[in-house]
């Protein structure tokens, strides 16, 4: 059996990873996996090749920016993208991330329709089902129910400068996406998929597959060289990671949250720029992105609690990587991310209020981590376990193929 998955990125950042460890679960259940991927890489044990070249995503980049059609440029780089998938000929393929300047969803839809393949699409955002933006509950906008238009998150990701196209682009979409004969969707969580039940994609079967983490990778440990690595000074220690930084991210919040705490409680940020940790205010410790899973696993496991204020996400998997490292979760109650946790294991708050989010800290530091570390552990063992999670997708694959 042979296994195709599609993604922005190869093995990096979140849906990159999970995109490689199914084609590696389904590896090892005897399948081919192959990955095509649009933009970012890092090797894996999954094969590899490459959609389109720097010129396609720069030409893509100002559809997006100009004209708002982003998904609809990258027309010869598809193409040669589906004659790399005639070649290969898979039995069977899982989408996730088509949005990132790499590929044309009409050819690509097209071409999937006439081969009539079973198709999972992994859903990680919002994206497939509104005419613009991946996450419309940054404005709580609800024009995607019946049409969109008027975006009031235009210039959010994907960003467009000139022109408002999220009418055309919802019913393009509408038009594009519908058709498929054997597509199965799938979501990381059950916000999502309630969502999805109200959009034009509701035509589909649909199941909940957790996004999960290495619970062998993500443990409690103690690495001594962290805190001198870092210049983390002694004391208890709040934990903030994202891929990307910005104010939907909860950088702001961080910020608010800092001028709130005890000056002996220390905030590490781990995925700044350079120039956001140049501009940090006394009490936040800056940490560029890393690709070290093992450091990053440390510091999880170093932090007395884990922050996740994000006013727009999904199923995030700092959430369960922090879990798996025996860390207690607080987070805003935002997408599927309170999900992730219960009474025993974090505490969720509502979007912005920074004095709940302090108090918040204070509970979980003032009952000390301890409390919280074996229920936090078999919580992510139980449910986040990547080996258990990944193979609910073989399960899947199998099922549709024969």
């Amino acid at each position: 059996m042979k296994l195709l998955l599609i993604n922005a990125s190869a093995n990096t950042g979140s849906t990159g990873r999970i995109a490689e460890e199914i084609g590696v679960t389904a590896m090892a259940e005897g399948y081919e996996s192959l990955l095509a991927y649009g933009r970012d890489f890092v090797p894996g044990k999954v094969g590899t090749i490459k959609i389109g070249n720097r010129m396609d995503f720069w030409h893509h980049v100002a559809e997006t920016r100009l004209m708002d059609r982003h998904g609809f440029a990258s027309r010869n780089a598809t193409r040669k993208f589906i004659a790399a998938i005639e070649k290969f000929a898979p039995d069977i393929v899982n989408i996730h991330n088509l949005h990132g300047y790499y590929i044309n969803i009409a050819l690509l839809f097209e071409f999937l329709k006439k081969s009539n393949l079973p198709v999972v699409w992994t859903l990680h955002d919002c994206w497939p089902f509104t005419g613009h933006c991946s996450h419309f509950d940054r404005f709580n906008c609800l024009k995607w129910q019946n049409e969109c238009h008027h975006c009031p998150n235009k210039r959010g990701y994907p960003e467009s400068w000139l022109l408002d196209n999220s009418r055309n682009n919802y019913y393009h979409k509408k038009n594009i996406f519908n058709g498929l004969k054997k597509l199965t969707i799938v979501t990381p969580s059950y916000w999502l998929a309630d969502h999805v039940e109200n959009s034009f994609l509701q035509q589909y079967p649909r199941t909940v597959i957790r996004n999960g983490t290495d619970i062998e990778q993500f443990k409690p440990c103690i690495e001594e060289k962290i805190p001198e690595k870092y210049g983390l000074e002694k004391g208890k220690q709040i934990l903030g990671v994202a891929s990307i930084w910005t104010k939907w991210k909860g950088l702001d919040d961080f910020i608010a949250l800092r001028k709130e705490l005890s000056p002996d409680i220390q905030i590490m940020l781990v995925g700044l720029t350079a120039k956001q940790i140049s501009s940090l205010p006394a009490g936040i410790r800056g940490i560029s992105r890393t690709e070290n899973r093992d450091e990053l696993a440390a510091l999880y496991a170093m932090a007395d609690v884990f922050v996740n204020p994000t006013y727009v996400d999904n199923f995030p998997t700092t959430n369960i990587e922090a879990l798996a490292c025996g860390t207690p979760v607080i987070t805003y109650r935002t997408g599927g991310s309170p999900e992730a946790i219960d009474e025993k294991t974090g505490i969720v708050v509502e979007k912005g209020d920074i004095r709940e989010l302090r108090n918040a800290v204070e509970t979980l530091l003032n009952n000390g981590k301890e409390h919280y570390t074996a229920y936090c552990r078999e919580r992510a063992v139980n449910l986040f376990d990547k080996n258990k999670c990944y193979k609910k997708y073989i399960e899947l694959f199998d099922s549709l193929i024969n």
